[in-house]
């Protein structure tokens, strides 16, 4: 069995003074992916920069206090690799990807955007140069013998059943159209909706052939969401988004035998504005 799980930290060293240490000490991973550390390694407390039964790779931001992607590991990894070959993205602290044996584990936090801003157009740059990457991982592994599982905060709602309030979003980043096709053709057999219908932000190469898992698991649930908003009862309404994925290679998915959002008993319990996303994969 080879469990994974992803979270995003919202700020590693504040998460880690709110509940992060003790939770990590109970994790029944065997991986965990971590994204928006938004801290250099040598700023993190030694138990959490090197816990102890965890071999840990950061990929930090050059833009300080911003990102920053991490990879915990039980067994050491054969190899460690940081960023996608795009030398705009080089040293963004927005993917970092580790050899198991027999699977490649990657860390991914893709740019959140905002709508008629120069972080939008980030965004689309960065899944335009993403989307052959992850075709070519893809190929690359399975020439190898290997599985593939990217995980973490796509910042992307792919279906209506992925928003609480999908209707007052579809102008907002994080639900437009061209985001959405643009997923459907990371994920294999994915249907965007409206979103199928292209746009600026897509590549028209075709699809890269990946499988969200915790969708596959569960097809006709609402959510289960994975992000909400600190503004007003948004957690306590359950309005949330299900932006944190783990997306593997078909026959990999198909051995994950359960998939799960680690949700928190109650709003003052949270020690981030995400939950973790775990899959159980049976090997």
């Amino acid at each position: 069995m080879l469990t994974v799980t992803s979270v995003n930290v919202n700020g590693l060293r504040a998460a880690a003074k709110k509940g992060f240490v003790e939770w990590l000490a109970g994790a029944a991973a065997d991986v965990i992916c971590l994204q928006e550390v938004r801290a250099e390694p040598e700023q993190l407390p030694e138990g959490v920069r090197r816990p102890e039964g965890w071999f840990t790779a950061h990929a930090p931001a050059g833009a300080k206090g911003r990102a920053g992607v991490s990879l915990y590991t039980r067994r050491e990894p054969d190899e460690v690799r940081v960023g996608f070959g795009v030398p705009e993205f080089a040293h963004s602290g927005r993917y970092i990807e580790a050899d198991l044996p027999g699977v490649t584990v990657a860390s991914l936090y893709l740019p959140s955007g905002e709508v008629g801003t120069e972080r939008q157009d980030e965004k689309y740059r960065f899944m335009d140069a993403f989307l052959p990457y992850l075709s070519e991982l893809r190929a690359r592994s399975a020439a190898a013998g290997r599985e593939v599982v990217v995980c973490g905060d796509w910042n992307i709602a792919h279906h209506e059943a992925d928003l609480k309030n999908w209707r007052g979003n579809k102008k907002n980043a994080g639900f437009l159209p061209e985001e959405r096709a643009w997923l459907s053709r990371v994920l294999d057999g994915g249907d965007g909706g409206e979103g199928d219908q292209g746009g600026e932000g897509g590549d028209s190469a075709g699809y890269a052939g990946y499988v969200d898992v915790v969708r596959a698991l569960h097809p006709d649930q609402e959510g289960p969401y994975t992000w909400w908003s600190y503004r007003g009862r948004a957690f306590d309404n359950d309005s949330g988004w299900r932006i944190d994925l783990q997306a593997a290679t078909p026959s990999l998915a198909a051995r994950a035998v359960k998939g799960y959002v680690e949700r928190a008993a109650t709003h003052e319990e949270r020690w981030s504005d995400h939950a973790p996303v775990t899959v159980v994969y049976e090997l």
